[in-house]
């Protein structure tokens, strides 16, 4: 592969790692939210 090619192939990765970890750290604040509305929600 040429560099720029290689240049792309690592920003598209760059990307997909970015909007993965913006996906699993919103899972991680709806469980947590889950979890408060359940503990309130049971007194």
């Amino acid at each position: 592969m040429t560099p720029e090619e290689d240049e792309q192939v690592r920003s598209r990765q760059k990307s997909r790692a970015i909007v993965m970890g913006l996906l699993l750290g919103a899972l991680v604040i709806l469980f947590y939210a889950i979890t408060i509305a359940k503990m309130d929600g049971g007194q």
